[in-house]
């Protein structure tokens, strides 16, 4: 709940901290931002924009392929690479449905979590994904509503990664767990449906972009298997950024062709930094 994040808040205008007045985060300056009847608190600023946020129709696919358990694998993952950093506050950037977030919290008794994500279509589900969890609707690529120091741990998966506002919000000796796609994941379906593809130089890239602000650690590769049915299939296209490019008569179509179930490749990197 917003109650179990309030003290790690702060003002996305003055960057001060917040105090919940009933349903009302209020900062000393006078700023004021209330909480939605689905549970969640918009900390954007009046400028700022929500088109790259996922829609109503991709959180909605997401959630049911989620729940399927498919990606089930990462989650162990990322529960196993948070250890005892999850008793504390877990920041999860970029955290959709709060599926990953829920399930790290889920093995940490003591922890609360702070869901943030430009969708509200998506933080209206992870505010009640889980009772520690407070969900925030903020933009990753701008300062982070949240004080300095205060996670212990950021999980980013398939997110973006603003490297000098992680590194700013982790204590010193924090945590970030960053959860990729390797070239494999989903290959069959790539292949098949004409899917963007996974730049193989893409790991050298984000070490290159947050280098200057976290230090490297262990890196998994995490490797499963996937039935899914042509639904799933379609799903799993629907919830990411394939959505924005694919036709869904042409999808259709093709995964006909398919067959039923379709076997595809799961296949990401679990890469620790560190503050």
């Amino acid at each position: 709940m917003l109650q179990d994040i309030e003290r790690y808040l702060a003002c996305p205008h003055c960057a001060q901290p917040l105090t919940l007045d009933g349903r009302t985060l209020r900062c000393t300056a006078g700023h004021s931002f209330d909480q939605a009847k689905q549970g969640y608190v918009s900390l954007l600023p009046g400028d700022a924009h929500t088109g790259t946020g996922d829609t109503a129709e991709m959180v909605a696919a997401r959630s049911d392929f989620l729940a399927a358990g498919h990606y089930r694998p990462i989650a162990d993952a990322l529960a196993a690479a948070a250890g005892d950093a999850a008793d504390g506050l877990v920041t999860d950037l970029g955290a959709g449905t709060g599926y990953y977030l829920t399930h790290v919290l889920e093995q940490a008794a003591g922890g609360v979590g702070a869901a943030l994500d430009i969708s509200k279509y998506a933080l209206r589900r992870a505010a009640k994904a889980h009772p520690r969890i407070g969900a925030v609707v903020c933009d990753a690529w701008r300062p982070l509503p949240l004080q300095d120091g205060c996670a212990d741990l950021v999980l980013n998966v398939f997110a973006p990664r603003n490297g000098p506002e992680i590194q700013r919000v982790l204590r010193p000796g924090g945590r970030l767990l960053v959860v990729t796609p390797t070239s494999r994941h989903l290959g069959e379906l790539v292949a098949a449906l004409g899917l963007l593809s996974v730049d193989e130089d893409k790991d050298r890239r984000i070490d290159e972009k947050l280098g200057p602000w976290l230090e490297r650690g262990e890196q998994a590769e995490v490797d499963f298997r996937l039935s899914l049915s042509q639904a799933e299939a379609a799903a799993v296209v629907a919830m990411g950024p394939n959505a924005w490019h694919t036709d869904p008569g042409r999808l259709a179509a093709a995964l006909a062709e398919l067959g039923d179930p379709v076997s595809v490749t799961g296949s990401v990197r679990v890469t620790t930094y560190f503050r």
